[in-house]
Protein backbone atom coordinates (compact mmCIF):
# COMPACT_ATOMS: atom_id res chain seq x y z
CA UNK A 1 0.00 0.00 0.00
CA UNK A 2 1.56 3.16 -1.19
CA UNK A 3 1.40 6.35 1.52
CA UNK A 4 -0.19 9.15 -0.25
CA UNK A 5 2.14 11.91 1.54
CA UNK A 6 0.93 14.33 -0.70
CA UNK A 7 -2.35 14.60 0.69
CA UNK A 8 -1.44 13.73 4.03
CA UNK A 9 0.78 16.33 4.54
CA UNK A 10 -1.92 19.05 3.94
CA UNK A 11 -4.13 18.03 6.66
CA UNK A 12 -1.82 16.36 9.30
CA UNK A 13 -1.10 19.59 10.76
CA UNK A 14 -5.03 19.64 11.22
CA UNK A 15 -6.30 16.58 12.76
CA UNK A 16 -6.89 18.02 15.85
CA UNK A 17 -8.59 21.11 14.10
CA UNK A 18 -12.03 21.72 14.02
CA UNK A 19 -11.59 22.31 10.38
CA UNK A 20 -13.96 20.31 8.55
CA UNK A 21 -11.09 17.95 6.35
CA UNK A 22 -12.97 17.69 3.08
CA UNK A 23 -11.79 15.38 0.42
CA UNK A 24 -13.03 14.83 -2.93
CA UNK A 25 -11.96 12.59 -6.06
CA UNK A 26 -13.34 10.05 -8.44
CA UNK A 27 -14.02 6.96 -7.54
CA UNK A 28 -11.32 4.40 -7.11
CA UNK A 29 -9.01 7.15 -6.78
CA UNK A 30 -7.53 5.90 -3.29
CA UNK A 31 -9.74 8.44 -0.53
CA UNK A 32 -11.06 5.23 1.15
CA UNK A 33 -7.58 3.96 1.33
CA UNK A 34 -6.05 8.04 2.53
CA UNK A 35 -8.67 7.33 5.25
CA UNK A 36 -7.41 3.90 6.45
CA UNK A 37 -4.13 6.18 6.49
CA UNK A 38 -5.33 8.48 8.42
CA UNK A 39 -6.50 6.40 11.17
CA UNK A 40 -3.23 4.57 11.18
CA UNK A 41 -1.64 8.00 12.08
CA UNK A 42 -4.06 8.95 14.65
CA UNK A 43 -3.70 5.72 16.21
CA UNK A 44 -0.16 6.19 16.14
CA UNK A 45 -1.05 9.35 18.44
CA UNK A 46 -2.11 7.44 20.74
CA UNK A 47 -6.04 7.85 19.91
CA UNK A 48 -7.83 5.33 21.16
CA UNK A 49 -9.70 3.57 18.98
CA UNK A 50 -13.33 4.12 20.66
CA UNK A 51 -12.79 7.64 19.76
CA UNK A 52 -12.14 6.74 16.22
CA UNK A 53 -15.34 6.39 14.05
CA UNK A 54 -14.65 5.29 10.64
CA UNK A 55 -18.22 4.62 8.15
CA UNK A 56 -17.79 3.43 4.64
CA UNK A 57 -21.31 4.57 2.57
CA UNK A 58 -20.28 2.17 -0.11
CA UNK A 59 -20.45 -0.72 2.69
CA UNK A 60 -23.92 -2.36 2.63
CA UNK A 61 -23.17 -3.16 6.38
CA UNK A 62 -24.03 0.68 6.71
CA UNK A 63 -27.02 0.63 4.23
CA UNK A 64 -29.26 1.90 7.11
CA UNK A 65 -27.52 4.83 8.02
CA UNK A 66 -27.76 6.62 4.75
CA UNK A 67 -31.53 7.59 6.83
CA UNK A 68 -29.86 10.77 8.19
CA UNK A 69 -31.39 10.27 11.45
CA UNK A 70 -30.25 7.19 11.95
CA UNK A 71 -26.87 7.99 10.58
CA UNK A 72 -27.15 10.85 13.42
CA UNK A 73 -28.34 8.59 16.21
CA UNK A 74 -25.78 5.83 15.47
CA UNK A 75 -22.74 8.31 16.03
CA UNK A 76 -24.47 10.26 19.16
CA UNK A 77 -24.40 7.07 20.35
CA UNK A 78 -20.95 5.87 19.98
CA UNK A 79 -20.06 9.12 22.31
CA UNK A 80 -19.92 8.72 25.39
CA UNK A 81 -17.37 11.21 27.04
CA UNK A 82 -16.29 14.84 26.69
CA UNK A 83 -12.79 13.86 24.69
CA UNK A 84 -12.07 14.52 21.52
CA UNK A 85 -13.60 11.63 18.66
CA UNK A 86 -12.43 11.78 15.02
CA UNK A 87 -15.15 10.96 12.69
CA UNK A 88 -14.33 9.53 9.47
CA UNK A 89 -17.51 9.10 6.68
CA UNK A 90 -16.53 7.81 3.40
CA UNK A 91 -18.58 8.83 0.27
CA UNK A 92 -20.72 10.67 2.15
CA UNK A 93 -22.81 12.10 -0.62
CA UNK A 94 -24.58 8.72 -0.09
CA UNK A 95 -26.52 9.62 2.98
CA UNK A 96 -29.66 12.24 2.47
CA UNK A 97 -29.36 15.63 3.76
CA UNK A 98 -25.78 15.12 4.73
CA UNK A 99 -25.12 18.93 5.28
CA UNK A 100 -27.37 19.41 8.24
CA UNK A 101 -26.03 15.78 10.08
CA UNK A 102 -22.39 17.12 9.69
CA UNK A 103 -23.28 20.65 10.72
CA UNK A 104 -24.84 19.41 14.02
CA UNK A 105 -21.62 17.01 14.79
CA UNK A 106 -19.68 20.29 14.31
CA UNK A 107 -21.76 22.86 16.15
CA UNK A 108 -22.75 20.14 19.29
CA UNK A 109 -19.70 17.72 19.82
CA UNK A 110 -16.33 17.74 20.44
CA UNK A 111 -15.09 16.14 17.48
CA UNK A 112 -13.00 16.09 14.25
CA UNK A 113 -14.50 15.59 10.95
CA UNK A 114 -12.83 14.19 8.05
CA UNK A 115 -15.36 13.30 5.09
CA UNK A 116 -14.60 12.38 1.40
CA UNK A 117 -16.94 12.22 -1.77
CA UNK A 118 -17.11 11.42 -5.18
CA UNK A 119 -18.76 14.67 -6.47
CA UNK A 120 -17.16 17.61 -7.27
CA UNK A 121 -20.78 19.28 -5.89
CA UNK A 122 -20.34 18.08 -2.29
CA UNK A 123 -20.03 21.64 -1.00
CA UNK A 124 -22.55 23.00 -2.45
CA UNK A 125 -26.06 24.31 -1.28
CA UNK A 126 -26.49 24.34 2.76
CA UNK A 127 -22.43 22.78 3.67
CA UNK A 128 -20.97 25.40 2.04
CA UNK A 129 -23.87 28.13 3.45
CA UNK A 130 -22.95 26.82 7.33
CA UNK A 131 -18.90 25.97 6.42
CA UNK A 132 -17.61 29.07 5.24
CA UNK A 133 -13.81 29.49 6.32
CA UNK A 134 -14.64 26.29 8.47
CA UNK A 135 -13.24 23.44 6.28
CA UNK A 136 -9.94 22.57 3.88
CA UNK A 137 -10.91 21.24 0.76
CA UNK A 138 -8.47 19.24 -0.94
CA UNK A 139 -8.70 17.08 -4.25
CA UNK A 140 -7.13 13.88 -4.34
CA UNK A 141 -6.36 12.33 -7.90
CA UNK A 142 -4.94 8.72 -9.28
CA UNK A 143 -1.10 7.93 -8.81
CA UNK A 144 0.70 10.77 -10.13
CA UNK A 145 3.93 8.85 -11.77
CA UNK A 146 6.25 9.09 -8.88
CA UNK A 147 3.32 6.95 -6.92
CA UNK A 148 3.09 4.96 -9.61
CA UNK A 149 7.21 4.43 -9.25
CA UNK A 150 7.00 3.33 -5.95
CA UNK A 151 3.89 0.90 -6.48
CA UNK A 152 6.13 -1.18 -9.14
CA UNK A 153 9.20 -0.67 -7.02
CA UNK A 154 7.15 -2.16 -4.13
CA UNK A 155 6.61 -4.99 -6.83
CA UNK A 156 9.95 -4.83 -7.66
CA UNK A 157 9.54 -3.93 -11.20
CA UNK A 158 12.28 -4.45 -13.52
CA UNK A 159 11.56 -1.74 -16.39
CA UNK A 160 13.65 1.16 -17.25
CA UNK A 161 12.19 5.05 -16.36
CA UNK A 162 11.29 5.42 -20.20
CA UNK A 163 9.32 1.90 -20.71
CA UNK A 164 7.67 2.55 -17.36
CA UNK A 165 6.39 6.24 -18.31
CA UNK A 166 5.00 5.12 -21.08
CA UNK A 167 3.33 2.06 -19.71
CA UNK A 168 1.40 5.21 -17.28
CA UNK A 169 0.82 7.29 -20.42
CA UNK A 170 -1.26 4.28 -21.58
CA UNK A 171 -2.94 2.98 -18.85
CA UNK A 172 -3.21 5.79 -16.14
CA UNK A 173 -3.10 6.09 -12.49
CA UNK A 174 -5.67 4.58 -10.59
CA UNK A 175 -4.63 2.44 -7.79
CA UNK A 176 -6.29 -0.74 -8.60
CA UNK A 177 -5.11 -1.18 -12.25
CA UNK A 178 -1.88 -2.60 -11.47
CA UNK A 179 -2.81 -5.28 -9.59
CA UNK A 180 -3.87 -6.58 -12.72
CA UNK A 181 -1.90 -9.22 -13.94
CA UNK A 182 -3.47 -9.65 -17.78
CA UNK A 183 -4.85 -6.79 -20.23
CA UNK A 184 -7.97 -8.53 -20.34
CA UNK A 185 -8.62 -7.94 -16.44
CA UNK A 186 -6.65 -4.32 -16.35
CA UNK A 187 -9.72 -3.76 -19.07
CA UNK A 188 -12.78 -5.15 -17.37
CA UNK A 189 -11.38 -3.15 -14.13
CA UNK A 190 -11.41 -0.13 -15.90
CA UNK A 191 -15.12 -0.97 -17.32
CA UNK A 192 -16.22 -1.71 -14.18
CA UNK A 193 -15.10 1.42 -12.94
CA UNK A 194 -16.70 3.71 -15.85
CA UNK A 195 -19.88 2.13 -15.66
CA UNK A 196 -20.02 2.39 -11.92
CA UNK A 197 -19.14 6.42 -12.76
CA UNK A 198 -21.68 6.90 -15.04
CA UNK A 199 -24.34 4.82 -13.09
CA UNK A 200 -23.99 5.96 -9.72
CA UNK A 201 -22.70 9.13 -9.99
CA UNK A 202 -24.66 10.53 -13.18
CA UNK A 203 -27.46 8.35 -14.56
CA UNK A 204 -28.75 7.74 -10.81
CA UNK A 205 -28.31 11.08 -9.36
CA UNK A 206 -29.66 13.04 -12.16
CA UNK A 207 -32.01 10.47 -13.35
CA UNK A 208 -30.77 10.38 -16.80
CA UNK A 209 -33.17 7.89 -19.50
CA UNK A 210 -30.85 8.54 -22.29
CA UNK A 211 -28.08 6.36 -21.05
CA UNK A 212 -26.94 6.04 -24.59
CA UNK A 213 -27.09 9.94 -25.74
CA UNK A 214 -25.28 10.61 -22.18
CA UNK A 215 -22.32 7.60 -23.28
CA UNK A 216 -21.99 9.55 -26.83
CA UNK A 217 -21.24 12.88 -25.07
CA UNK A 218 -18.38 11.22 -22.87
CA UNK A 219 -17.07 9.48 -25.83
CA UNK A 220 -17.00 12.97 -27.74
CA UNK A 221 -15.14 14.49 -24.98
CA UNK A 222 -12.68 11.76 -25.14
CA UNK A 223 -11.90 11.97 -28.28
CA UNK A 224 -11.23 15.65 -27.41
CA UNK A 225 -8.67 15.65 -24.82
CA UNK A 226 -7.04 19.25 -24.54
CA UNK A 227 -9.12 20.49 -27.43
CA UNK A 228 -11.47 22.90 -27.23
CA UNK A 229 -15.11 21.74 -26.87
CA UNK A 230 -18.32 23.21 -26.71
CA UNK A 231 -22.44 22.11 -26.22
CA UNK A 232 -22.71 23.55 -29.69
CA UNK A 233 -19.35 21.30 -31.30
CA UNK A 234 -21.00 18.19 -29.84
CA UNK A 235 -24.71 18.97 -31.11
CA UNK A 236 -23.09 19.72 -34.48
CA UNK A 237 -21.61 16.46 -33.95
CA UNK A 238 -24.61 14.34 -32.73
CA UNK A 239 -26.63 15.66 -35.71
CA UNK A 240 -24.13 14.05 -38.09
CA UNK A 241 -25.06 10.56 -36.29
CA UNK A 242 -28.95 11.17 -36.99
CA UNK A 243 -29.42 11.96 -32.95
CA UNK A 244 -31.27 15.08 -32.14
CA UNK A 245 -30.64 16.93 -29.32
CA UNK A 246 -30.77 20.29 -27.50
CA UNK A 247 -27.76 22.77 -26.52
CA UNK A 248 -29.13 22.90 -23.03
CA UNK A 249 -29.71 19.10 -22.56
CA UNK A 250 -25.81 19.15 -23.66
CA UNK A 251 -24.60 21.55 -20.97
CA UNK A 252 -26.33 19.77 -18.63
CA UNK A 253 -24.79 16.42 -19.36
CA UNK A 254 -21.37 18.53 -19.48
CA UNK A 255 -22.19 19.57 -16.38
CA UNK A 256 -23.06 16.31 -14.93
CA UNK A 257 -20.17 14.45 -16.48
CA UNK A 258 -17.83 16.88 -14.29
CA UNK A 259 -19.31 16.99 -11.57
CA UNK A 260 -18.38 13.04 -11.63
CA UNK A 261 -14.85 13.99 -11.59
CA UNK A 262 -14.15 11.87 -14.37
CA UNK A 263 -13.43 14.78 -16.85
CA UNK A 264 -12.32 17.82 -15.57
CA UNK A 265 -12.81 21.42 -17.41
CA UNK A 266 -9.98 24.07 -17.10
CA UNK A 267 -11.00 27.32 -18.23
CA UNK A 268 -9.17 30.27 -20.22
CA UNK A 269 -7.37 33.22 -18.63
CA UNK A 270 -6.86 36.42 -20.85
CA UNK A 271 -3.32 37.21 -19.61
CA UNK A 272 -3.11 40.18 -20.72
CA UNK A 273 -6.74 41.34 -19.57
CA UNK A 274 -5.79 39.21 -16.21
CA UNK A 275 -9.35 37.60 -16.33
CA UNK A 276 -11.30 34.30 -15.91
CA UNK A 277 -12.98 33.57 -19.33
CA UNK A 278 -16.08 31.28 -19.24
CA UNK A 279 -16.42 30.42 -23.22
CA UNK A 280 -13.74 27.89 -25.39
CA UNK A 281 -13.37 25.64 -22.47
CA UNK A 282 -11.08 22.65 -22.69
CA UNK A 283 -11.72 19.28 -20.96
CA UNK A 284 -9.08 16.70 -19.22
CA UNK A 285 -9.71 12.79 -17.91
CA UNK A 286 -8.59 12.37 -14.44
CA UNK A 287 -7.09 9.35 -15.44
CA UNK A 288 -5.85 8.42 -18.92
CA UNK A 289 -6.65 5.04 -18.70
CA UNK A 290 -10.31 5.19 -19.39
CA UNK A 291 -9.10 5.84 -23.19
CA UNK A 292 -8.45 2.12 -23.30
CA UNK A 293 -12.61 1.67 -23.36
CA UNK A 294 -12.99 3.95 -26.16
CA UNK A 295 -15.25 2.45 -28.24
CA UNK A 296 -14.67 4.16 -31.95
CA UNK A 297 -10.71 4.62 -32.84
CA UNK A 298 -9.29 7.40 -31.13
CA UNK A 299 -5.84 7.90 -32.44
CA UNK A 300 -3.36 7.98 -29.61
CA UNK A 301 -1.92 11.48 -29.56
CA UNK A 302 1.22 11.09 -27.40
CA UNK A 303 1.15 14.82 -27.35
CA UNK A 304 -2.37 14.53 -25.88
CA UNK A 305 -1.92 12.41 -23.40
CA UNK A 306 1.61 14.08 -22.22
CA UNK A 307 -0.62 17.21 -21.91
CA UNK A 308 -3.34 15.55 -19.43
CA UNK A 309 -0.54 13.98 -17.16
CA UNK A 310 1.07 17.48 -17.04
CA UNK A 311 -2.36 19.15 -16.41
CA UNK A 312 -3.21 16.10 -13.87
CA UNK A 313 0.28 16.62 -12.14
CA UNK A 314 -0.28 20.14 -11.24
CA UNK A 315 -3.77 19.42 -10.03
CA UNK A 316 -2.72 16.62 -7.70
CA UNK A 317 -0.07 19.02 -6.82
CA UNK A 318 -2.40 21.98 -5.47
CA UNK A 319 -2.31 24.69 -8.37
CA UNK A 320 -5.18 26.43 -9.66
CA UNK A 321 -4.72 25.84 -13.40
CA UNK A 322 -5.56 27.85 -16.67
CA UNK A 323 -5.68 28.01 -20.26
CA UNK A 324 -3.66 31.18 -21.12
CA UNK A 325 -5.22 33.58 -23.48
CA UNK A 326 -2.76 35.60 -25.75
CA UNK A 327 -3.32 38.03 -28.26
CA UNK A 328 -2.52 35.83 -30.93
CA UNK A 329 -2.84 31.84 -30.03
CA UNK A 330 -2.98 30.36 -26.48
CA UNK A 331 -0.14 28.70 -23.70
CA UNK A 332 -1.08 25.09 -22.79
CA UNK A 333 -1.69 26.22 -18.92
CA UNK A 334 -1.32 29.18 -16.88
CA UNK A 335 -0.70 27.97 -12.79
CA UNK A 336 -1.22 30.18 -10.16
CA UNK A 337 0.08 29.72 -6.67
CA UNK A 338 -1.18 32.17 -4.49
CA UNK A 339 1.08 35.12 -5.38
CA UNK A 340 2.73 33.50 -7.88
CA UNK A 341 2.40 32.24 -11.27
CA UNK A 342 4.41 29.98 -13.98
CA UNK A 343 3.46 29.48 -17.53
CA UNK A 344 3.73 25.89 -19.14
CA UNK A 345 4.02 24.90 -23.09
CA UNK A 346 4.06 21.12 -23.19
CA UNK A 347 4.83 18.79 -26.83
CA UNK A 348 5.53 15.38 -27.62
CA UNK A 349 9.00 16.34 -28.84
CA UNK A 350 10.83 19.41 -30.54
CA UNK A 351 11.62 17.70 -33.70
CA UNK A 352 12.57 20.56 -35.99
CA UNK A 353 13.22 24.35 -36.11
CA UNK A 354 9.43 24.92 -36.92
CA UNK A 355 8.13 22.77 -33.93
CA UNK A 356 10.64 24.60 -31.66
CA UNK A 357 9.40 28.37 -32.65
CA UNK A 358 5.66 27.06 -32.35
CA UNK A 359 6.42 26.38 -28.56
CA UNK A 360 8.71 28.54 -27.49
CA UNK A 361 7.44 31.36 -29.60
CA UNK A 362 3.96 30.65 -27.70
CA UNK A 363 5.57 33.09 -25.16
CA UNK A 364 6.27 35.83 -27.62
CA UNK A 365 3.38 38.20 -26.39
CA UNK A 366 3.51 37.47 -22.89
CA UNK A 367 5.94 40.05 -20.84
CA UNK A 368 5.71 39.24 -17.91
CA UNK A 369 8.72 37.78 -15.28
CA UNK A 370 6.96 35.00 -14.16
CA UNK A 371 8.87 31.08 -15.27
CA UNK A 372 8.16 29.96 -18.23
CA UNK A 373 8.67 26.61 -19.44
CA UNK A 374 8.34 24.46 -22.60
CA UNK A 375 7.77 20.38 -20.94
CA UNK A 376 8.70 17.75 -23.60
CA UNK A 377 9.86 13.74 -24.01
CA UNK A 378 13.52 15.40 -25.65
CA UNK A 379 16.80 13.83 -23.31
CA UNK A 380 18.27 17.33 -24.98
CA UNK A 381 17.98 20.94 -23.22
CA UNK A 382 16.04 23.56 -25.20
CA UNK A 383 15.96 25.97 -23.23
CA UNK A 384 16.61 29.55 -24.48
CA UNK A 385 15.68 33.28 -23.79
CA UNK A 386 15.13 32.80 -20.31
CA UNK A 387 12.32 29.97 -21.37
CA UNK A 388 12.47 26.75 -19.15
CA UNK A 389 13.37 23.20 -21.20
CA UNK A 390 12.32 20.35 -19.31
CA UNK A 391 11.75 16.33 -19.94
CA UNK A 392 8.70 15.47 -18.64
CA UNK A 393 9.88 12.10 -16.78
CA UNK A 394 12.22 14.86 -15.04
CA UNK A 395 9.82 17.15 -14.30
CA UNK A 396 7.46 14.79 -12.99
CA UNK A 397 9.56 13.74 -10.82
CA UNK A 398 10.56 16.81 -9.61
CA UNK A 399 10.63 17.79 -5.88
Amino acid sequence: MIKREMYLKKIRNLYDSDLIKIIVGVRRCGKSILMTQIIKELKEKNIDDSHIIYINFEDYSFIDLTDPKKFHKYVKDKIVDDKKYYLLFDEIQNVKDFERVINSFRATLNVSIFITGSNSKILSGELSTHLAGRYINIKMMPFTFKEYLALQDSKNNKKSLDESFMEYVEWGGMPQIYNAETLTERKMYLRDLYNTVILKDIVERHSIKDVNLLNRVVQFMMENIGGVISANSIVNFLKTEKIKVSVDTVLNYIGYICDSMIVNKVNRYNIRGKAVMSLLEKYYLTDLGILELKSSPIEKKVGGRLENIVYNELVARGYDVYVGKTENGEIDFVVDDFDKRFYIQVADILSDDKVIEREFGAYKNVDDNFPKYVITMDKMDYSMNGIIHKNIIDWLLDK
